[in-house]
Protein backbone atom coordinates (compact mmCIF):
# COMPACT_ATOMS: atom_id res chain seq x y z
CA UNK A 1 0.00 0.00 0.00
CA UNK A 2 1.69 3.83 -0.64
CA UNK A 3 1.92 6.13 1.75
CA UNK A 4 1.91 10.04 1.34
CA UNK A 5 4.03 12.78 2.97
CA UNK A 6 2.87 16.07 3.86
CA UNK A 7 4.95 18.98 3.18
CA UNK A 8 8.02 18.78 5.71
CA UNK A 9 7.75 21.90 7.97
CA UNK A 10 11.31 22.77 8.50
CA UNK A 11 12.74 24.94 12.29
CA UNK A 12 15.72 26.85 12.04
CA UNK A 13 17.00 27.83 15.42
CA UNK A 14 18.36 31.81 15.67
CA UNK A 15 21.60 31.81 15.22
CA UNK A 16 22.74 32.46 11.48
CA UNK A 17 26.72 31.67 10.79
CA UNK A 18 28.87 32.35 7.76
CA UNK A 19 31.21 30.69 6.46
CA UNK A 20 33.79 33.41 7.04
CA UNK A 21 33.02 33.66 10.64
CA UNK A 22 33.61 29.82 10.52
CA UNK A 23 37.18 30.22 9.24
CA UNK A 24 38.02 33.02 11.48
CA UNK A 25 37.14 31.39 14.33
CA UNK A 26 39.26 28.06 13.30
CA UNK A 27 42.19 30.54 12.34
CA UNK A 28 41.89 32.52 15.98
CA UNK A 29 41.85 28.76 18.02
CA UNK A 30 44.68 27.26 15.55
CA UNK A 31 47.07 29.50 14.00
CA UNK A 32 49.75 26.94 13.99
CA UNK A 33 47.73 23.80 12.29
CA UNK A 34 50.27 23.05 10.07
CA UNK A 35 47.20 22.33 7.47
CA UNK A 36 45.45 25.37 8.16
CA UNK A 37 45.74 26.55 4.34
CA UNK A 38 44.13 22.75 3.04
CA UNK A 39 41.55 23.26 5.72
CA UNK A 40 40.34 26.99 4.17
CA UNK A 41 40.05 25.27 0.81
CA UNK A 42 38.32 22.61 1.52
CA UNK A 43 35.79 24.62 3.54
CA UNK A 44 35.83 27.52 1.05
CA UNK A 45 34.67 24.66 -1.36
CA UNK A 46 32.52 22.84 0.93
CA UNK A 47 28.84 24.58 -0.89
CA UNK A 48 27.98 26.32 2.37
CA UNK A 49 27.77 29.90 2.64
CA UNK A 50 25.31 29.95 6.00
CA UNK A 51 23.93 27.77 8.48
CA UNK A 52 22.21 28.30 11.84
CA UNK A 53 23.52 27.23 15.05
CA UNK A 54 20.89 26.88 18.50
CA UNK A 55 23.68 29.05 20.19
CA UNK A 56 26.05 31.76 19.48
CA UNK A 57 29.39 30.29 17.68
CA UNK A 58 31.19 32.24 20.92
CA UNK A 59 29.13 30.04 23.48
CA UNK A 60 30.94 27.33 25.62
CA UNK A 61 28.99 24.40 24.19
CA UNK A 62 30.24 25.79 20.52
CA UNK A 63 33.59 26.65 20.72
CA UNK A 64 34.32 26.90 24.04
CA UNK A 65 35.49 24.36 26.52
CA UNK A 66 31.80 22.76 28.06
CA UNK A 67 32.29 19.41 29.08
CA UNK A 68 30.27 16.51 27.65
CA UNK A 69 28.05 17.08 30.23
CA UNK A 70 26.71 20.46 29.36
CA UNK A 71 26.97 19.81 26.03
CA UNK A 72 25.01 16.60 25.72
CA UNK A 73 21.95 18.13 28.11
CA UNK A 74 22.43 21.48 26.00
CA UNK A 75 22.10 19.65 22.99
CA UNK A 76 19.39 17.44 24.08
CA UNK A 77 17.23 20.15 25.44
CA UNK A 78 17.31 22.63 22.05
CA UNK A 79 16.58 19.28 20.04
CA UNK A 80 13.61 19.00 21.91
CA UNK A 81 12.37 22.82 21.52
CA UNK A 82 12.89 22.64 17.76
CA UNK A 83 11.14 19.25 17.51
CA UNK A 84 7.95 20.80 19.60
CA UNK A 85 8.12 23.36 16.65
CA UNK A 86 8.50 21.48 14.07
CA UNK A 87 5.98 18.93 14.83
CA UNK A 88 2.78 20.99 15.90
CA UNK A 89 3.39 23.52 12.87
CA UNK A 90 3.56 19.64 10.59
CA UNK A 91 0.06 19.13 12.78
CA UNK A 92 -1.39 22.49 11.70
CA UNK A 93 -0.30 22.14 8.08
CA UNK A 94 -1.32 18.95 7.89
CA UNK A 95 -5.15 19.71 9.20
CA UNK A 96 -4.48 17.78 12.04
CA UNK A 97 -5.23 17.84 15.95
CA UNK A 98 -2.57 15.89 18.77
CA UNK A 99 -5.23 13.89 19.64
CA UNK A 100 -5.45 12.62 15.75
CA UNK A 101 -1.65 11.28 15.82
CA UNK A 102 -1.82 7.50 16.69
CA UNK A 103 2.49 7.09 15.93
CA UNK A 104 5.38 8.78 16.43
CA UNK A 105 8.49 8.39 14.84
CA UNK A 106 11.32 9.95 16.02
CA UNK A 107 15.05 10.01 14.60
CA UNK A 108 17.79 11.90 16.68
CA UNK A 109 21.70 11.69 17.22
CA UNK A 110 23.01 14.38 19.15
CA UNK A 111 22.09 14.43 23.50
CA UNK A 112 21.35 12.04 25.25
CA UNK A 113 18.09 11.40 27.84
CA UNK A 114 16.24 9.13 29.09
CA UNK A 115 12.92 9.20 28.65
CA UNK A 116 13.48 10.36 25.32
CA UNK A 117 12.35 12.38 22.52
CA UNK A 118 9.59 10.19 21.74
CA UNK A 119 7.90 10.47 25.31
CA UNK A 120 8.94 14.24 25.57
CA UNK A 121 7.03 15.01 22.48
CA UNK A 122 4.16 13.05 23.85
CA UNK A 123 3.99 15.13 26.53
CA UNK A 124 4.56 18.78 24.69
CA UNK A 125 2.45 17.76 22.06
CA UNK A 126 -0.30 16.36 24.10
CA UNK A 127 -0.62 13.27 21.97
CA UNK A 128 -2.88 10.84 23.17
CA UNK A 129 -0.91 8.44 26.30
CA UNK A 130 -1.94 5.26 24.17
CA UNK A 131 0.27 6.81 20.79
CA UNK A 132 2.61 4.15 19.27
CA UNK A 133 6.27 5.08 19.41
CA UNK A 134 9.09 4.54 17.34
CA UNK A 135 12.26 5.96 19.05
CA UNK A 136 15.32 6.19 16.66
CA UNK A 137 18.82 7.60 18.32
CA UNK A 138 21.69 6.81 16.09
CA UNK A 139 20.93 6.94 12.80
CA UNK A 140 21.92 10.57 12.24
CA UNK A 141 22.16 11.74 8.19
CA UNK A 142 20.05 8.77 7.05
CA UNK A 143 17.24 9.32 9.86
CA UNK A 144 14.72 11.62 7.95
CA UNK A 145 14.64 8.93 5.17
CA UNK A 146 14.22 6.12 7.39
CA UNK A 147 11.71 7.74 9.74
CA UNK A 148 9.98 7.91 6.16
CA UNK A 149 10.33 3.94 5.51
CA UNK A 150 9.26 3.00 8.92
CA UNK A 151 6.22 5.04 8.84
CA UNK A 152 5.37 4.01 5.12
CA UNK A 153 5.63 0.57 7.06
CA UNK A 154 3.53 1.59 9.61
CA UNK A 155 0.79 2.47 7.58
CA UNK A 156 0.60 0.00 5.36
CA UNK A 157 0.07 -2.48 8.17
CA UNK A 158 -2.49 -0.30 9.72
CA UNK A 159 -4.07 1.85 7.11
CA UNK A 160 -6.41 3.95 9.67
CA UNK A 161 -3.25 5.20 10.80
CA UNK A 162 -1.44 8.79 11.11
CA UNK A 163 2.17 8.56 11.58
CA UNK A 164 4.36 11.76 12.56
CA UNK A 165 7.41 11.91 11.89
CA UNK A 166 10.09 14.41 13.95
CA UNK A 167 13.71 14.25 13.00
CA UNK A 168 15.90 17.05 15.05
CA UNK A 169 19.53 17.40 15.45
CA UNK A 170 21.59 19.71 17.59
CA UNK A 171 25.44 18.75 15.30
CA UNK A 172 27.21 22.02 16.56
CA UNK A 173 27.47 20.19 19.69
CA UNK A 174 29.96 18.22 17.74
CA UNK A 175 31.98 21.95 16.91
CA UNK A 176 34.96 21.26 18.59
CA UNK A 177 38.14 22.80 18.92
CA UNK A 178 39.69 19.98 20.83
CA UNK A 179 39.25 18.25 16.99
CA UNK A 180 42.19 19.18 14.72
CA UNK A 181 42.14 16.41 11.89
CA UNK A 182 41.16 18.02 8.39
CA UNK A 183 37.84 15.54 8.38
CA UNK A 184 37.17 17.33 11.81
CA UNK A 185 38.05 20.64 10.53
CA UNK A 186 35.42 20.61 7.39
CA UNK A 187 32.75 19.49 9.86
CA UNK A 188 32.87 22.37 11.40
CA UNK A 189 31.84 24.41 8.71
CA UNK A 190 29.15 21.56 7.16
CA UNK A 191 26.96 20.94 10.43
CA UNK A 192 24.42 22.51 11.85
CA UNK A 193 20.83 22.67 13.97
CA UNK A 194 17.14 22.00 13.05
CA UNK A 195 14.62 20.32 13.31
CA UNK A 196 12.21 19.05 10.50
CA UNK A 197 8.44 17.13 11.01
CA UNK A 198 5.72 15.93 8.30
CA UNK A 199 2.67 13.55 8.28
CA UNK A 200 2.17 10.53 6.53
CA UNK A 201 -1.06 8.53 6.04
CA UNK A 202 -2.57 5.92 3.89
CA UNK A 203 -4.28 8.37 2.01
CA UNK A 204 -2.86 11.79 0.51
CA UNK A 205 -3.75 14.96 2.47
CA UNK A 206 -2.57 17.27 0.32
CA UNK A 207 -0.26 17.36 -2.72
CA UNK A 208 3.09 15.66 -2.50
CA UNK A 209 5.18 12.64 -2.15
CA UNK A 210 3.69 9.40 -2.35
CA UNK A 211 6.09 5.88 -0.93
CA UNK A 212 6.19 3.21 -3.66
CA UNK A 213 9.17 1.23 -2.95
CA UNK A 214 11.95 1.47 -0.12
CA UNK A 215 15.59 0.46 0.15
CA UNK A 216 17.64 -0.29 3.35
CA UNK A 217 20.73 -0.98 3.04
CA UNK A 218 24.34 -1.36 4.82
CA UNK A 219 27.80 -0.96 2.93
CA UNK A 220 29.74 -4.31 4.15
CA UNK A 221 33.17 -3.68 5.98
CA UNK A 222 32.36 -0.08 6.56
CA UNK A 223 31.62 0.17 10.19
CA UNK A 224 35.16 2.93 10.42
CA UNK A 225 33.71 4.92 7.40
CA UNK A 226 31.89 7.63 9.79
CA UNK A 227 31.24 7.26 13.27
CA UNK A 228 30.64 9.16 16.54
CA UNK A 229 32.87 8.81 19.10
CA UNK A 230 32.38 10.43 23.09
CA UNK A 231 34.81 12.05 25.87
CA UNK A 232 34.98 14.07 28.56
CA UNK A 233 35.21 17.07 26.26
CA UNK A 234 31.97 15.95 24.35
CA UNK A 235 30.35 14.63 21.09
CA UNK A 236 32.91 14.28 18.05
CA UNK A 237 32.18 12.47 14.28
CA UNK A 238 35.01 10.92 12.93
CA UNK A 239 35.70 9.28 9.91
CA UNK A 240 38.55 7.91 7.71
CA UNK A 241 40.14 8.15 4.57
CA UNK A 242 37.60 6.16 2.72
CA UNK A 243 34.45 8.29 3.92
CA UNK A 244 34.80 10.11 0.75
CA UNK A 245 34.02 7.32 -1.90
CA UNK A 246 31.36 5.59 0.52
CA UNK A 247 28.42 6.88 -1.36
CA UNK A 248 29.31 5.51 -4.75
CA UNK A 249 30.43 2.32 -2.98
CA UNK A 250 27.03 1.92 -1.77
CA UNK A 251 25.38 3.13 -5.18
CA UNK A 252 25.72 -0.45 -7.24
CA UNK A 253 23.33 -1.72 -4.64
CA UNK A 254 20.94 1.28 -5.00
CA UNK A 255 20.99 0.96 -8.89
CA UNK A 256 20.35 -2.95 -8.73
CA UNK A 257 17.26 -2.53 -6.52
CA UNK A 258 15.81 0.59 -9.12
CA UNK A 259 16.13 -1.63 -12.13
CA UNK A 260 15.22 -0.07 -14.83
CA UNK A 261 12.68 2.74 -13.57
CA UNK A 262 13.15 6.00 -15.07
CA UNK A 263 13.69 8.89 -12.64
CA UNK A 264 12.01 12.18 -13.28
CA UNK A 265 13.15 14.09 -9.89
CA UNK A 266 15.74 13.42 -7.04
CA UNK A 267 16.01 14.66 -3.33
CA UNK A 268 19.61 14.05 -2.26
CA UNK A 269 20.97 14.33 1.30
CA UNK A 270 23.38 17.24 0.94
CA UNK A 271 26.54 15.65 2.70
CA UNK A 272 28.73 17.65 0.51
CA UNK A 273 28.64 18.69 -3.12
CA UNK A 274 30.34 15.51 -4.63
CA UNK A 275 27.79 13.46 -2.67
CA UNK A 276 25.02 15.01 -4.72
CA UNK A 277 26.84 15.35 -8.10
CA UNK A 278 27.77 11.76 -7.53
CA UNK A 279 24.61 10.34 -6.37
CA UNK A 280 22.50 12.75 -9.50
CA UNK A 281 25.16 11.09 -12.18
CA UNK A 282 24.75 7.66 -11.01
CA UNK A 283 20.95 7.58 -11.21
CA UNK A 284 20.82 9.32 -14.88
CA UNK A 285 20.23 13.05 -13.91
CA UNK A 286 22.20 16.11 -13.30
CA UNK A 287 23.21 19.35 -10.91
CA UNK A 288 20.18 21.02 -12.35
CA UNK A 289 17.86 18.33 -11.42
CA UNK A 290 19.19 17.95 -7.99
CA UNK A 291 19.36 22.01 -7.47
CA UNK A 292 17.02 21.80 -4.22
CA UNK A 293 19.66 19.83 -2.63
CA UNK A 294 22.85 21.85 -3.81
CA UNK A 295 19.85 24.89 -2.25
CA UNK A 296 20.03 23.36 0.84
CA UNK A 297 23.40 22.66 1.38
CA UNK A 298 24.91 26.47 0.46
CA UNK A 299 21.30 28.21 2.78
CA UNK A 300 21.54 25.77 5.97
CA UNK A 301 24.59 23.22 5.96
CA UNK A 302 24.04 19.55 6.94
CA UNK A 303 21.28 19.08 8.98
CA UNK A 304 21.47 15.92 9.56
CA UNK A 305 18.64 13.50 9.00
CA UNK A 306 16.43 16.50 8.91
CA UNK A 307 18.13 17.80 5.65
CA UNK A 308 16.37 15.45 3.55
CA UNK A 309 13.36 16.76 4.87
CA UNK A 310 14.51 20.55 4.22
CA UNK A 311 15.20 19.26 0.12
CA UNK A 312 11.72 17.41 0.03
CA UNK A 313 10.32 20.79 1.16
CA UNK A 314 12.11 22.59 -1.10
CA UNK A 315 10.74 20.62 -4.11
CA UNK A 316 7.21 21.36 -3.19
CA UNK A 317 8.40 25.10 -3.99
CA UNK A 318 8.83 23.94 -8.08
CA UNK A 319 7.00 20.41 -7.67
CA UNK A 320 7.38 17.70 -10.21
CA UNK A 321 4.82 16.67 -12.81
CA UNK A 322 1.76 14.69 -11.48
CA UNK A 323 3.01 11.22 -11.79
CA UNK A 324 6.93 12.21 -12.11
CA UNK A 325 8.98 9.06 -10.23
CA UNK A 326 11.70 10.61 -8.00
CA UNK A 327 13.80 9.55 -5.70
CA UNK A 328 14.85 9.98 -1.58
CA UNK A 329 18.44 9.01 -0.63
CA UNK A 330 20.53 9.51 2.37
CA UNK A 331 23.65 7.89 4.21
CA UNK A 332 24.41 7.50 7.53
CA UNK A 333 27.07 6.45 9.88
CA UNK A 334 27.80 2.52 9.66
CA UNK A 335 27.81 3.13 6.22
CA UNK A 336 24.06 2.93 6.04
CA UNK A 337 22.04 3.63 3.02
CA UNK A 338 18.23 4.65 3.19
CA UNK A 339 16.03 4.93 -0.22
CA UNK A 340 12.85 5.54 -1.57
CA UNK A 341 11.12 6.24 -4.50
CA UNK A 342 7.93 7.61 -4.92
CA UNK A 343 5.94 9.42 -6.97
CA UNK A 344 4.66 13.25 -7.25
CA UNK A 345 1.01 13.70 -6.48
CA UNK A 346 -0.60 16.81 -7.42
Amino acid sequence: MPAYVTLPQVTLPAHKVTTDAILDDIRTHHPDHPRLEVIARAIGNSGVKTRHFTRPLSSPTVNGTAGVLERTTTAFEDSLNMATDAAFKALAHAGLTPDQVDVIITSHATGWAVPNLDVRLIDRLGLRPTVRRIPMTTLACAGGVQSLIRAADQVTARPADRVLIVVTETLSTSYNHADTSVPSMIYKALFADSAAAAVVTADPLQPGLRIDDTLEYWLPESLDRYRGRLDETGMHFDSDRRAPAAASHAMPAVLQWLGDRILDWVAIHPGGPSIIHGVAEAVGLDDLDAHHSYASLAENGNLGGASILDVLARTHTTPPAHGAEGLLIAFGPGFTTAALCGTWQA
